[in-house]
């Protein structure tokens, strides 16, 4: 492999040092070269262009049944990651209904915007506490800033775009490969660390919105049963351990506990159907 002159080594490695320290809510080191703020702003940009992208191809699904059923549940988790994590009170929070029977997916970009496929419905056949935990689990890819760690991940894999960067204007050459970053991150898996830690936050915030924390388990029997029928995407991009259902049976006893006795209030989401629904 051809190495790369040392003063470019140099630039990078004072990038890093610079702007790539950056911690989770739990704790975990993470590489950050693109901000959470910009993760926000670029996630937007990404988001629009997927959903008129859906929407010509007549991929976005009217189902106003799921829609309300989206919107109490994901609301009531909203609910919760709003007092948790204050400053997601502004954050333009959204899910997209993609008319996509063959896939068992859904997705959470920095900012709070989602999207669900309705192969996660036909053929998992998710109550709604299982969906519930599918939904916390994304909403916590959001939380931990998982998408500017991704975005990071994209950009520097661009080492000479990134030493370049450091050398002269980086702020404007990173953030010009931004947009095509966040879009990326979609499709990109997260890590076997932030596959653990959405697990982690998701479970709880799901907990606290009044659904049974077991449902976190008979989740992924029900998601291992539809691999057996085909391909399920949530599966491919969110590795995980053997043991990931061993590990959040093993948190049930302790989430119990957190559960509310009364009825957690939905926070308004946006449940959209059609281009004309983003805001």
């Amino acid at each position: 492999m051809r190495q790369l002159p040392t003063s470019i080594m140099i630039c990078l490695a004072t990038a890093l040092l610079a702007y790539g320290c950056a911690s989770s809510p739990t704790g975990r080191s993470q590489l950050m070269l693109v901000s959470p703020e910009a993760a926000v702003v670029e996630s937007r940009k990404a988001y629009v262009s997927t959903v008129q992208q859906l929407d010509a191809e007549d991929k976005l699904l009217d189902d106003p049944m799921l829609a309300d059923r989206l919107q109490v549940i994901t609301g009531r988790l909203v609910a919760v990651a709003v007092e948790a994590y204050p400053h997601t009170r502004d954050w333009d929070w959204s899910v997209a209904l993609i008319d996509e029977a063959s896939t068992v997916n859904a997705w959470c970009m920095a900012g709070g915007r989602m999207a669900v496929y309705s192969g996660l419905f036909e053929k998992a056949r998710l109550d709604d506490d299982e969906l519930a935990q599918i939904m916390g689990h994304e909403i916590s890819h959001a939380l931990a800033n998982h998408t500017a760690e991704r975005m990071s991940v994209v950009l520097a894999s661009s080492a000479g775009v990134i030493a370049a960067g450091a050398a002269a204007d980086r702020t404007g050459i990173v953030l010009a490969g931004a947009e095509l970053a966040a879009k990326l991150a979609i499709e990109l898996p997260n890590s076997r660390q932030a596959e653990t830690e959405a697990d982690r936050i998701g479970i709880e915030l799901a907990t606290r919105a009044g659904y049974d924390p077991a449902a976190a388990v008979t989740l992924w029997a029900k998601m291992e049963d539809a691999a057996g029928t085909g391909p399920v995407e949530f599966l491919s991009t969110h590795p995980a351990p053997g043991n990931r259902r061993e590990t959040l049976g093993a948190m049930v006893p302790v989430m119990r506990e957190t559960r509310p006795a009364e009825y957690v209030e939905p926070r308004a989401v946006t449940i959209i159907r059609h281009e004309s629904d983003l805001t």
